[in-house]
């Protein structure tokens, strides 16, 4: 299938994190139209595992979806920031832990159909503590929860976050002696 054609850009409020565009394309089968595209710089986000059987959660409140949520630590891109590094980052700033190893799981497309974000997802083992340091805006608490449990807190909806499922999922085979 061929791209699109962007005939036209608008750009219509740029953001703190985003911008918001308005574009007009023609799509690979000569239909033109209009959409709303959110230009994101990308993201990272860690499954980090404490030991075998225990992952790092963050209890996050989120005022898009009217309260608190469940979500492993994730993390935007600062500009030509590599994901990894992103990673680490955002890991120790969360969590107060840094890790000494960081294999990358998938990178996915939480919302393709208005948005170009694109989320690392890693694994990262070998955990030691580091400093804590949140941003204003950030209000969390770091949670030492059983990889067990955090995948049954996906089946009962506790945990409801796209990027954290698939993390969640796509390590849920390395964890070794866990009943998943």
């Amino acid at each position: 299938m061929d791209k699109a054609v962007c005939n036209h850009s608008t750009l219509v409020r740029k953001g703190r994190v985003f911008d918001l565009y308005a574009e007009n394309i023609t799509l690979p089968n000569g239909v033109t139209t209009e959409m709303e595209i959110i230009r994101h710089p990308g993201a990272a986000a860690i499954v980090a595992l404490l030991d075998d059987r225990t992952v790092l959660l963050v209890h996050q409140y989120r005022h898009a979806v009217g309260g608190p949520i469940w979500e492993i630590p994730a993390g935007t891109l600062n500009p030509g920031e590599d994901p990894r590094r992103c990673a680490q980052r955002e890991l120790a700033e969360e969590t107060g832990y840094s890790a000494s190893h960081f294999e990358p799981l998938a990178q996915i497309t939480p919302l393709p159909a208005y948005s170009d974000e694109r989320i690392h997802l890693f694994l990262a083992t070998g955990l030691v503590r580091a400093t804590q340091n949140l941003d204003e805006d950030e209000l969390l608490s770091v949670h030492g929860v059983r990889v067990s449990r955090a995948i049954q807190m996906i089946s009962d909806g506790k945990i409801q976050d796209a990027k954290s499922i698939a993390g969640l999922q796509l390590a849920a085979a390395r964890f070794p002696g866990e009943k998943v």
